[in-house]
């Protein structure tokens, strides 16, 4: 039996192979992330008579450049396991010398195959990975479209500091089509009443008209904004709308493609309090199979929901905190549906009340609904069925 161990990085991997006696067959090799590289690597278990039935490979989930590799393996019928970095990290520091390279780390990975003392990371079928690759790229548009909305303000603040005011959404539909027609103050109080307040009534569907606009009028012609260089600062506000415009854009058709790829899980999610179809399809994708989970509290840790505890001989610490240390994308996801939860479902609300009438912060409530949360999506999940309040 060989024990391959493959450390990986964005233009090369480090290849060490030792056989079932711990005996080191190849050391080190460097094969390039190419096409080459890969005929390197065959020929390299080609010489010591390698094959998909008598080895074992393993690499480090490392970002994403794992995945071709990967593929390519598993392609040809190798038995390949991703390992959780912490395992690795772990054997790592009961070496006497703590060295780090790429050759020790190839070495490393091999050695802890053949322990056997290693945690596998999940790797999704093909429908789960791609509905996840969807949902981290709306995450991704997501926090793009609230960082350019950041920007606007800030060149709100300079231009027009007092235009925050005047509307309950400063990026809300009529907003946004006076910010994109008359930018500066300058601009807005010269425009015709008329035209603004048409403006106005069409982009509000009727909610706005002659009053609206000469308010903005009114608070346009006494503005306190900066009167130089304001030709720079509109024409970057109007760009930033753009942007933002044709990202939001974008997130509706990702939110189409996205309930397209949760149809097929026939999931029952979306049952559960507090929890859409976006929210569920990003559950569902970071969860993979729930199988891989014995119980409930194995999600909340996998979720790194769970607390921090510290302890030494006779102190315990009082304080304790989420470990953050699983899967960011469904600990987000699972803490804004509980959050939503906490108002929506009478018994997680009536939960939530018990915990603020003891003393307990806003955050610290709603944790505790996510960790409620995470045995319902487990039983909701791995018995196949609705949810049902009780």
């Amino acid at each position: 039996m060989f024990y391959i161990g493959i450390d990986i990085s964005k233009n090369s991997h480090e290849i060490s192979i030792l056989d079932a006696s711990h005996g080191i067959v190849e050391p080190s090799k460097k094969v390039a992330n190419t096409a080459a590289g890969t005929a390197k690597l065959l020929t390299l278990f080609e010489k010591h008579q390698v094959l998909p039935d008598n080895c074992l490979i393993g690499m480090e989930s490392t970002g994403h450049y794992w995945l071709v590799f990967y593929s390519f393996l598993v392609g040809l019928g190798f038995s390949v396991k991703v390992i959780n970095p912490i395992v690795t990290d772990a054997y790592r520091n009961m070496l006497i010398r703590k060295v780090k390279n790429d050759s020790v780390d190839a070495l490393v990975i091999a050695k802890v195959l053949m322990l056997g003392e290693y945690q596998e990371s999940s790797v999704a079928n093909e429908e789960t990975l791609a509905l996840r690759q969807l949902c981290r790229f709306r995450a991704y548009e997501v926090d793009t479209c609230s960082d350019l909305k950041r920007k606007a303000i800030a060149l709100l603040d300079q231009v027009f500091p007092e235009y925050e005011s005047l509307f309950s959404d400063t990026f809300g539909i009529s907003s946004r089509e006076v910010l994109s027609n008359f930018t500066t103050p300058e601009e807005l109080s010269r425009i015709n009443t008329r035209k603004l307040s048409n403006l106005l009534a069409k982009s509000s569907k009727g909610r706005f008209g002659v009053e609206k606009a000469l308010e903005l009028k009114a608070v346009a012609s006494k503005s306190l904004g900066i009167k130089i260089a304001t030709d720079a600062f509109a024409f970057q506000l109007r760009q930033l709308i753009d942007q933002l415009e044709f990202i939001e854009e974008q997130v509706e058709m990702l939110d189409a493609q996205i309930a397209e790829y949760m149809e097929r899980t026939n999931s029952f999610i979306t049952t559960i309090p507090g929890i859409g179809p976006v929210i569920g399809a990003v559950i569902v994708s970071e969860i993979g199979d729930i199988s891989r989970f014995s119980d409930g509290k194995k999600l909340v840790a996998y979720a790194g929901l769970d607390a921090c505890v510290s302890q030494s001989g006779n102190f315990e610490g009082s304080q304790m905190h989420m470990s953050k240390r699983g899967s960011p994308y469904l600990r987000r996801a699972i803490y804004t549906a509980a959050n939503v939860a906490s108002w929506s479902d009478p018994n997680l609300s009536e939960y939530y009340k018990r915990l603020k009438t003891r003393g307990k912060h806003h955050n610290v409530a709603v944790g505790a609904i996510a960790r409620k949360l995470c045995y319902i999506i487990f039983a909701v999940l791995s018995e196949n069925r609705a949810f049902e309040s009780r």
